[in-house]
C-alpha cells in the first residue's frame, strides 16, 4: 500500500488532487440519495482520474499502461 500511495504522489498533487476529489463525491452522491444518472457519472469521473493517476505512475515507471488509445492519422494512414 506504501509503495502504491507514494508511487500516486508522483503523479503530482493536482490530479492526485482531482481523483480523490472525484471519489469523494461520488461517495457523497451515492449517500446523499442523488439522481442514479448523477452518481454513474461521477463513478466514471472517479474511475476516469484514477486511471489516469496510476498510468502517469506506470509511464513513469518506464512501463506501459494496460491500454493506449491510438488515434489515426488525418490521412488515414496507419
Amino acid at each position: 500500500m506504501k509503495r502504491m500511495l507514494e508511487g500516486m504522489a508522483l503523479a503530482g498533487e493536482p490530479l492526485l488532487l482531482k481523483a480523490l476529489e472525484a471519489v469523494r463525491a461520488h461517495r457523497d452522491a451515492e449517500t446523499g440519495g442523488a439522481p442514479p444518472e448523477e452518481v454513474e457519472r461521477l463513478r466514471l469521473l472517479a474511475h476516469s482520474l484514477y486511471q489516469a493517476v496510476l498510468d502517469y505512475q506506470l509511464i513513469q515507471a518506464g512501463r506501459a499502461p494496460a491500454t493506449i488509445q491510438l488515434w489515426p492519422s488525418q490521412d488515414g494512414a496507419r
